[in-house]
């Protein structure tokens, strides 16, 4: 089946896609919407402008699309780009919702509407198991955001491994903070896996922290041939 990935290059979105090339879909692009609204309710933000680099670094096409990440007019944006997917020849969309009603209904909502099946793969997984499986598979995932209590500004940055999901668990435990960052507490960013033809490297960052929130952004970053 010809297949696009709605792609924001954080882990949820790699872990679809890995899904899919695991499937044998035929995964003919990545669609990455861009929100100029740092509050959008339906796009990942932080470190949106590596995701061309990512396509690179996968070696699938990308098709980037602007939206101003108004709150329900931000899925007009999205209808258009399905119908240009639609039009392309592609017959669904893998996504990485994995508790969202919000995002996941109003996603369905627009497949039904332009004709294109919806797949979120790991739609109710059990969050500790699937950061494990993560980095079981080889993934590297770093913390790019964080919003919630617990998460303080040493976290941004931060590769996500097994020292830092027991970490998780114990904050869970204390904040109920989502392991999987389902809640919004953190947001992340892929730069090497096993789907990954090269790496990211990232040669200029900084972080940014307000109060009890911040973020991690990458200003310039190359690929590097995997050996």
């Amino acid at each position: 089946m010809n297949v696009a990935i709605l792609f924001s290059g954080g882990k949820d979105s790699t872990m679809a896609l890995y899904y899919a090339l695991k499937e044998k879909e035929d995964v003919k692009y990545l669609l990455s919407m861009k929100s100029i609204n740092d509050e959008s309710y339906m796009f990942h933000v932080p470190n949106i402008h590596i995701t061309d680099l990512l396509a690179e670094a996968l070696d699938i096409p990308i098709i980037s699309a602007v939206t101003q990440g108004v709150k329900e007019e931000e899925l007009q944006d999205l209808k258009r780009e399905f119908e240009n997917l639609k039009n392309l020849g592609v017959e669904a969309i893998y996504t990485g919702a994995l508790y969202s009603v919000y995002q996941k209904s109003r996603i369905e909502k627009l497949g039904d509407e332009v004709g294109l099946k919806i797949i979120s793969p790991y739609w109710h997984v059990s969050e500790l198991e699937y950061m494990r499986e993560i980095v079981s598979l080889g993934f590297k995932i770093i913390i790019s955001g964080v919003a919630a209590w617990g998460l303080d500004e040493s976290w941004l940055g931060r590769v996500i491994d097994d020292e830092a999901i027991d970490e998780l668990v114990k904050i869970n435990e204390k904040y109920q903070v989502n392991i999987a960052f389902e809640g919004g507490e953190a947001e992340t960013l892929a730069i090497d896996g096993p789907i990954f033809k090269k790496r990211v490297k990232i040669l200029k960052d900084k972080k940014e922290w307000h109060l009890d929130s911040g973020v991690y952004i990458i200003e310039d970053a190359i690929l590097e041939e995997k050996l």
